[in-house]
């Protein structure tokens, strides 16, 4: 499996992919704050790199619909998401418990527009989810997306809206397996708690771990019931370079992709894990960050690529556009085009940036301990599940807006109006804080009940909530438990 991650110009990989980019010109405006790290301006000046090397004419570039109130509420619980919809600036201070119940305002504060930014990247998500379903793209695109901490009852680590367990419910109703990778440098702990007890979605995420948000990760964390050995856990240290991490990520991908064959696979890329990042303490080059990218679509099954963290802009609007550039087949010259962002990137005014000399303090032995303990959890696992399926649910209606037929002149401006095309067919701080309410004893989450009955799927039973202590070694307390 390990040859599937050729270089694009022979292999697999020199076959050319439909790909679909999903984007809003509004979502830049949005802004957390005064001094906080997460600024969705670098989803902006991403496009803007698109635009100048040429990409989007490769790409049917599309305006996701925002997301609905009941589109959240297949995961969140409802009166989180009329929460997120009420809540302003002006009157947070008048709902300090429920900031509280909700965890928002500290690492997560409201600001302007919270609830449309929440609608905005969920809509990206899901849309480029029913796009692979429908088999329209063989790619599909969203930057503003991979907000992979949020929770079914609150926000975390600068995530509101979990789009990427919503994009999955949507991939469920084609396809039935599903598989999440995370190489975001933080766990992607919200996701692998929502799917913590089934064998329908397997979740690998590559993060640091060891005194470090979210705390969660260990290696011995494998899921639960059904859900054994379909959480893997990749636990990493300081200043792991692209040699290092690749030792780990393509035999041990290689190998899920063998056993669990996915129907789909959400690959989550985050760009802390690189170096230089204002949070990280990864060393990896943009080439080696993208190179996950490059073996998860040599195997040619319907990829959702999702963004997530990334905290020194430049370099996040550098990643994410090379990314692009892989999903497409297409190699960037390293000369930076002139473009309205073109000063963020000097002096060198390079697409690519040099890592660090720092310490790598992940050991070829420990390495080599993590890549046998889950190349033996993958060995239990002898074949794929399957799964019965009723009639297809319908597909999530999400109108998306093709640019593709509009001015070509237009396109190239990251702010430009996005008309509609009338042929296009509607597509159906680093401490986390625990709020457990007191004599909580709910054990069904009925957001994700209802989706499962609306929809038909009898592959899903009734979630189950569970609340209890924190611990890395237990069952998580929300998670969806489906049939095998």
């Amino acid at each position: 499996m390990e040859s599937g991650g050729n270089s694009l110009p022979s292999g697999p990989d020199s076959v050319k992919r439909k790909v679909s980019y999903f984007y809003d010109p509004e979502v830049g405006n949005y802004y957390y704050g005064q001094g906080h790290p997460m600024k969705p301006h670098r989803i902006r000046m991403t496009h803007a790199l698109l635009a100048h090397y040429g990409l989007l004419q490769h790409m049917q570039v599309l305006k996701p619909t925002p997301a609905k109130d009941r589109d959240l509420c297949k995961f969140h619980a409802d009166d989180y998401v009329s929460f997120l919809r009420a809540i302003t600036p002006e009157t947070q201070q008048d709902q300090l418990r429920q900031l509280k119940r909700f965890n928002v305002g500290e690492d997560c504060p409201v600001f302007d527009g919270l609830y449309s930014f929440c609608q905005t990247y969920a809509g990206g998500s899901v849309a480029g989810a029913v796009k692979l379903n429908q088999g329209g793209s063989d790619i599909a695109i969203n930057w503003s997306g991979g907000l992979h901490h949020a929770k079914k009852c609150e926000a975390s680590g600068f995530c509101y809206v979990n789009d990427i367990v919503l994009a999955i419910l949507e991939l469920l109703k084609v396809n039935e397996r599903v598989l999440y990778v995370d190489i975001d440098i933080h766990h992607g702990d919200g996701v692998e708690e929502a799917f913590y007890t089934t064998d329908r979605v397997m979740t690998v995420s590559f993060h640091k771990f060891g005194d470090y948000f979210p705390g969660t990760g260990d290696i011995r964390d494998i899921g639960y019931g059904k859900g054994k050995y379909y959480s893997l856990n990749v636990p990493l240290d300081d200043g792991i370079d692209d040699e290092s991490y690749h030792s780990l990520f393509r035999p041990i991908i290689g190998k899920v992709m063998e056993v669990f064959r996915p129907g789909a696979v959400v690959l989550q890329c985050g760009a802390d894990s690189l170096s230089g990042d204002r949070l990280g303490c990864f060393n990896l080059s943009i080439k080696g960050h993208a190179d996950c990218v490059r073996f998860m679509r040599s195997f040619n099954v319907p990829l959702l690529l999702l963004g997530g963290g990334g905290y020194t802009i430049r370099n996040v609007a550098r990643c994410w556009c090379y990314e692009t550039g892989v999903a497409l087949g297409m190699e960037l010259d390293d000369k930076m085009p002139q473009h309205e962002y073109y000063e963020y990137f000097g002096p060198e005014y390079n697409l690519h940036v040099a890592p660090s000399n720092m310490e790598n303090k992940n050991s070829r032995h420990l390495l080599e301990d993590i890549r046998v303990k889950l190349l033996d959890y993958l060995s239990t696992l002898q074949h794929a599940p399957s799964v019965q399926f009723q009639e297809r649910p319908p597909d999530t209606e999400l109108p998306e807006v093709d640019e593709d037929q509009n001015d070509r002149d237009k396109r190239w401006d990251p702010d430009s109006d996005m008309e509609s095309d009338d042929d296009c067919k509607p597509l159906p701080s680093q401490v986390k804080k625990e709020y457990i309410e007191p004599g909580r004893t709910d054990s069904v989450c009925p957001a994700l009940s209802s989706f499962c009955a609306a929809t038909n799927m009898m592959a899903i039973d009734e979630p189950r909530i569970k609340v209890e202590q924190n611990n890395s070694n237990k069952p998580s307390d929300q998670h969806v438990e489906m049939n095998s």
